[in-house]
């Protein structure tokens, strides 16, 4: 068997998938894509199929070390990008062609079940306890917000009880048996960080996620010292290298993105090594059907898993919803918070077709909002 041919479908909202499809008839789905750059991974996709075209599918980790160190020039958010979207399509055409799911190529599962949470409010949520409201009635255990818009550098007062009063308000209406997490965004300074961490733990969040942004990986063992709550970042880290320096700093949740961060195959060394420190995994994923399903794949393999991020009705989501691009929505029926584990082969999704085509005849450009403060000046969105 080998692999006929290579194709890329830009999809509202803000997705791309590949479609790889084999001699034999035998096709597999990824989804590569950096959000706002969907672009240049688009064509480091076709510089990686001039690779692939005519190899054999089934040699998923040679192929994946040619594609990262086939290269002079290595890493970075595209190619790595481009690599886990191949490398997707990849493990379903393998699972496809042995009639397994992924996980049990991986290893056989070591649960049933996939605990997720639900995104509520957008960048501004002026209404969360309805928004946490609406999704505890939907049956989710686990929600995550933003814990801040706009932040100035060295918060004011008011900055500061605003983003303490979102998590009383969701412990409000949460109580003690489920949790809510706190996304910083990369918005809020290593000194604002060190200030609300300890403001913040009363409300017991499950974890703070992306308290700094990555260029200040530095500051990442004070603020794991400066409170008790759990840290958690990663979604702009690409590979395990990256991920050794804030494990060592004690963080206790890593979040490598199955779509960024090499694809399956990287995501489980990352889990791998996050285990020797006692962190556990949770994949960031607010894309795509066949981005999740990969990483279910993963997380029902994984011991050290936690919970998984998912974007029905999340707020990035117009024109286009996760459920759109898929002819089956029963693996993605959530029980109780819960996805549950099924037999299908491969990645376990099955892709409408057509509607991806019809969706890149369409296409987008989605770019993130760029923000400023007052004075004119740049500020993290």
């Amino acid at each position: 068997m080998k692999i006929a041919r290579i194709e890329t479908f830009l999809a509202p909202p803000r997705w791309m998938f590949v479609r790889v499809e084999t001699d034999e008839g035998v096709v597999g789905w990824g989804e590569p894509v950096v959000e706002g750059r969907a672009e240049p991974v688009r064509a480091a996709v076709e510089v990686l199929a001039e690779y692939l075209v005519g190899q054999d599918p089934l040699r998923i980790e040679d192929h994946w070390q040619v594609m990262t160190k086939g290269g002079f020039y290595r890493g970075g958010p595209v190619l790595s990008s481009a690599v886990a979207g191949l490398d997707q399509a990849l493990w379903d055409i393998k699972g496809k062609t042995y009639g397994q799911p992924v996980h049990q190529l991986l290893g056989g599962p070591v649960r049933e079940r996939i605990r997720a949470y639900a995104w509520v409010g957008g960048d501004e949520p002026s209404e969360v306890r309805d928004a946490v409201s609406a999704q505890v009635e939907a049956g989710f255990t686990a929600v995550k917000m933003n814990g801040s818009g706009r932040m100035t550098p060295l918060a004011t007062r008011e900055e500061v009880r605003a983003c303490l009063l979102r998590a009383e308000t969701a412990r409000e209406v949460l109580g003690d048996e489920r949790d809510f997490a706190l996304d910083f965004h990369g918005r809020v300074s290593p000194a604002n960080a060190r200030r609300l961490l300890p403001l913040l733990a009363e409300y017991a969040p499950l974890f703070v996620e992306e308290p700094v942004l990555c260029e200040h990986m530095h500051a990442v063992p004070d603020l794991v010292n400066a409170s008790n709550i759990p840290i958690a970042l990663g979604e702009r880290l690409f590979t395990r290298r990256e991920f050794l320096a804030p494990l060592q700093a004690g963080v206790a949740v890593v979040q490598p993105d199955i779509s960024h961060a090499g694809g399956i195959s990287e995501l489980r060394r990352i889990a791998a090594l996050a285990e020797m420190y006692g962190a556990h995994i949770a994949p960031h994923c607010p894309l795509g059907p066949v981005a999740l399903a990969a990483s279910l794949q993963v997380a029902f393999t994984t011991p050290n898993f936690l919970i998984q991020e998912q974007s029905i009705g999340i707020h990035y989501n117009k024109d286009a919803e996760l459920l759109d691009y898929v002819a089956d929505r029963e693996p993605f029926r959530f029980v109780g918070g819960s996805l549950v584990r099924t037999e299908r082969p491969g990645l376990g999704v099955d892709i409408d077709e057509a509607a991806v085509r019809a969706a890149d005849a369409k296409g987008h450009a989605w770019r993130n909002p760029v923000w400023r403060y007052e004075d004119g000046s740049f500020a993290e969105w």
